[in-house]
């Protein structure tokens, strides 16, 4: 049984946080989710009994109703994404995973927990951890990255999100603990061994591959388990299947 089993999570009908969601409900976790369209729920969850389900858009939310849903969880899973089709990736709201993100931690604060709540972040190898931590990546790839995040606004949002985690919130926020989960090229298929690493184990020119379902695994690990928790707070850690590294 989870130590912590209130979790809010976002993104719950994409391809990974539904994944997310079934694993969680499989673990007897409470599960808020906020979603756009309840209809698009993985088959067989939207009837529950551990599931609450908002359908509304997170940006669009009024600060009351974000207090309300934010109010009471231990922790909050973010899987927010941007489609991968020309409307997702160029289409509005640029910055969906940055602003929600900025909005989720400030309400947390707002609330002033008597603990620190877990918020875990789906995040992509195409971020970099801060102050060039990241010796994998070298001079020509920083450049390639940091023209893809000039021309493609999902990886300038990624990387902005990290940024406000990193910086704004840090190490030592009273209110709210984080982890950025980093997967390299998402595949489909079940939960399957993987490999974490504190930093960047690829290049641009030979990725790895990390599956959903493995993704999904150790997203719900990290607020269910205590000692995983305590082993990457406050870090980005990536995640490749084990066929891959």
């Amino acid at each position: 049984m989870s130590e912590k089993n209130t979790v809010l999570l976002l993104g719950g009908t994409g391809r990974t946080g539904g994944r997310v969601l079934e694993q969680l409900l499989e673990r007897g976790v409470e599960v808020r989710a906020i979603v756009r369209s309840a209809e698009r729920l993985p088959v067989g969850t939207a009837a529950h009994a551990g599931l609450t389900v908002v359908e509304a858009d997170v940006l669009s939310l009024s600060q009351r109703d974000l207090l309300d849903q934010v109010r009471g969880c231990d922790a909050v899973v973010s899987c927010l994404g941007h489609t991968t089709d020309l409307k997702g990736i160029f289409g509005s709201p640029h910055d969906l995973v940055t602003r929600a993100t900025e909005r989720v931690c400030r309400a947390i604060a707002e609330l002033r927990p008597p603990t620190p709540v877990k918020f875990v972040l789906m995040s992509s190898v195409s971020v970099n951890r801060p102050n060039r931590l990241d010796t994998r990546r070298g001079a020509t790839e920083r450049a390639a990255m940091a023209m893809l995040r000039g021309l493609v606004p999902p990886a300038r949002d990624n990387q902005g999100a990290a940024d406000f985690l990193c910086g704004e919130i840090g190490q030592a926020d009273l209110s709210v603990r984080w982890v950025a989960v980093r997967p390299d090229t998402l595949l489909e298929g079940d939960v399957s061994e993987y490999a974490l690493h504190e930093g960047l184990v690829s290049s641009l020119a030979k990725p790895d591959q990390t599956a959903m379902a493995n993704v999904a695994h150790f997203m719900c690990d990290l607020v269910t388990v205590p000692r995983v928790w305590e082993k990457w707070e406050g870090r980005l850690p990536v995640i490749v299947n084990a066929t891959s590294k």
